[in-house]
């Protein structure tokens, strides 16, 4: 089960939304109450949100493991001096990024999708 239901309700609208379309307030349970719809689709029930609660966890998972993968990757100026200096003829840079950022993935592994 999602820790943060607030998934549920992106996995319901299949896509992730904001303060200006959908509020909610949480009680220290974690359980949400929407106070305010501003979408197309129609306002779940709680029983349609529960029912996602396995899509949930895997969205809310491979957030956590896309957070954990962007501190530990290489930075954007890193790769791109890396790259210029392979194409400079010396790779020895793009290989060691390269090797860090592979076990960055494996380190880190993000849920399959069904």
């Amino acid at each position: 089960m999602a820790i943060d239901k607030r998934y549920n309700i992106a996995v319901y609208l299949e896509k992730p939304f904001n303060r200006d379309t959908v509020k909610v307030t949480a009680d220290y349970d974690g359980n949400l109450t929407i106070v305010e719809w501003n979408e197309s689709k129609s306002q779940p029930t709680k029983e349609q949100l529960d029912a996602l609660d396995s899509e949930a966890t895997k969205l809310e998972n491979n957030n956590k493991v896309i957070a954990n993968r962007l501190k530990e990757y290489p930075s954007v100026g890193d790769m791109i001096d890396a790259i210029c200096k392979k194409e400079a003829g010396d790779s020895t840079e793009f290989d060691s990024l390269e090797t860090k950022r592979q076990a960055t993935k494996l380190k880190y592994l993000k849920a399959i999708k069904s």
